[in-house]
């Protein structure tokens, strides 16, 4: 039997971050390390050390403010942003004290001291248990071997230069090494490390190159030169595909073009159900630019324009005529669908640097949302006379987050009357109906629904903070992210109660949480009632195939029989039979 049929495939398992399949030759890299020789320096030595390492933190920073550039140009700011945490470690007055110190302390190499010193500041990084900081770790990590090479004058990494397709396997690929590489000849990528909240996931997602991370040892067992299969759907690596596997693939492909195809046809058609009852399908934004993906896929509007992103990365705060100029741009854009504007959610993990937001025990539940505007009050009341402003020439929603109770509503709303007041007597123009909402994003304002309804036009769920409040699970740490369960009866119950409260006092409701992109919770929520759901521009056509393929009479009858059972994976398993029988093919 030749070498070739004993051949068997190997598959290795781990976490897919960006859908997609890819096939072909992989470039393996390992993590080299850049290992730095220590050598004893003179006293007068010192002041040279100095001017080298100054210089090459400034080569540094010259560098990552360059791949910022070019990610902005060609992805978006939103995703250059991620660079920001990069800038921060070559301005580390901490970090580069302590290396001065040990400079004249140890009488040693610069490339040597700092390599120690920032190895050191990472380890510490990566041993605690959370997510986010793992990250910075790797952030650390990163630009630590960028200033060594710098000092030592070596050349950027040879895999960045590869000028053949491939698929490239690493321990870790960093942000700059994403920005870096020439991506027409990259068909997926793969990574030791890892995970859906990576940078390497986030990159490869916005670049639409399929994904997988958290392989562990790929780069130990596997050569440059093999021949793989990525599958980006379900974070399996493939080497050496049987001709069954290449078949299976093939025919999942197919399917996955013919789905892709009928989706892009629904575009101009509407988010009704079988039975004649009408969803509003809106898209969730971050920045000005991501505006343009909602009428590309179809959505009726925006449901959800986080506005905080205008006051990260930036160390002055912005005016109210620089937000009025962005809100106005965005609304021309969108009208006559609704533009539903969120005010500020600064706090928990979205900090400004213009703020000084001082230092939380525990931030999500701390001085974040409505609570930062209304102890900022001349902040907030310069948002919402910009906001106002804008809905002189489009169709503009205000939105509050994190609303707790009647109280704090109230105050809310009483701000923005003042804005209207003076806004009147300046002569500017505005509409006076404005709709004004709430989200529903605590426990507490669930059950104060009723009293909520009576004083706003609308509700908008933010599932994401609802789940986890109301469960007590801290939906990204990785100890207990299998508990995060958006079928818990709690949750359902919590849901019913704010869509009844909504309907009751003749205002409509929506969702604008992830739960509302989740294709198999769709018959859940137009069950519940909800009247509008609000996704990431991309998972519009999905979701609208989703309300198109089911009946509300159905969806109604289904939250029946939920609201009987005690279990999440009863709720889930119900839910899915009843996707699985209308839509089998986008959940697949």
């Amino acid at each position: 039997m030749s070498s070739d049929k004993a051949r068997q495939e190997t598959r290795f398992q781990g976490v897919g971050v960006s859908p997609g399949l890819a096939r072909g030759t992989i470039h393996v890299v390992r993590d080299d390390g850049d290992e730095v020789a220590r050598h004893r320096i003179q006293a007068g030595d010192i002041p040279n050390e100095i001017g080298r390492f100054e210089a090459a933190l400034i080569q540094t920073r010259a560098q990552i403010l360059e791949m910022q550039e070019r990610i902005a140009e060609s992805i978006g700011a939103k995703d250059a942003g991620i660079f920001d945490a990069h800038l921060l470690v070559v301005e580390d007055r901490t970090l580069i004290d302590e290396v001065l110190r040990k400079l004249e302390a140890d009488l040693c190499n610069v490339e040597f001291v700092f390599q120690e010193v920032a190895t050191h500041y990472a380890d510490t990084l990566s041993k605690i248990d959370d997510p986010y900081l793992r990250e910075r770790a790797l952030d650390i990590q990163d630009v630590t071997r960028r200033v060594v090479r710098n000092l030592l004058g070596k050349a950027p990494k040879s895999f960045l230069a590869l000028t053949e397709r491939h698929i490239l396997v690493a321990h870790n690929i960093t942000p700059s090494d994403t920005a870096t590489m020439n991506r027409k000849y990259v068909l997926g990528l793969a990574t030791d490390l890892g995970s859906r909240t990576s940078h390497t996931a986030i990159m490869s997602r916005s670049l639409g190159i399929p994904a997988i991370v958290g392989l562990h040892d790929a780069t130990e067992k596997l050569e440059s030169g093999q021949q793989v299969l990525l599958d980006g759907y379900s974070g399996l690596l493939i080497l050496d595909p049987t001709p069954e596997t290449l078949w299976h693939y093939g025919e999942l492909e197919h399917r996955k073009g013919q789905v892709a195809e009928q989706l892009t046809g629904l575009r101009e058609t509407k988010s009704t159900t079988r039975d004649g009852r009408h969803i509003v399908l809106s898209a969730n934004i971050e920045l000005p630019d991501d505006v343009e993906a909602a009428p590309r896929n179809g959505a009726e509007g925006i449901g959800l324009y986080r506005t905080e992103f205008l006051y990260l990365n930036r160390t002055t705060l912005p005016s109210e005529e620089e937000q009025y100029a962005t809100y106005r741009k965005v609304a021309e854009q969108v009208r006559p669908h609704p533009l539903i504007i969120r005010t500020f959610d600064l706090g928990g993990d979205k900090v400004a640097g213009a703020v000084d937001s001082g230092d939380e025990l525990n931030p999500f539940m701390g001085e974040r949302a409505i609570r930062f505007c209304l102890e900022h009050p001349d902040m907030f009341k310069a948002q919402l006379r910009a906001i106002i402003r804008a809905s002189a020439v489009g169709n503009v929603k205000i939105m509050f987050p994190m609303i707790s109770g009647l109280e704090e509503l109230r105050r809310a709303l009483a701000c923005l009357e003042e804005c209207k007041a003076e806004l009147e007597r300046e002569g500017q123009a505005f509409n006076r109906e404005t709709e004004v909402g709430a989200m529903i994003e605590i426990p507490s304002a669930a059950i104060s629904a009723e009293r909520l309804a009576r004083e706003v036009d609308f509700f908008s769920i933010g599932t994401n903070d609802l789940i986890q409040y109301a469960i007590a699970v801290d939906r990204v740490n990785e100890r207990i992210a299998h508990l995060y369960e958006p079928t818990h009866p709690a949750v359902l119950h919590l849901l019913k109660m704010v869509a009844d409260a909504a309907h009751t006092h003749g205002i409509w409701v929506g969702v604008c949480g992830e739960m509302a992109g989740d294709l198999a919770l769709v018959p859940l929520l137009l069950g519940l009632g909800m009247d509008e759901l609000s996704v990431g521009a991309s998972l519009v056509p999905r979701v609208k195939r989703a309300v198109q393929s089911l009946t509300h009479t159905e969806c109604q009858q289904l939250v029946t029989e939920l609201l009987e059972l005690d279990t999440s994976s009863a709720i889930l398993g119900r839910c899915t039979e009843m996707a699985q029988k209308h839509y089998a093919d986008l959940l697949g």
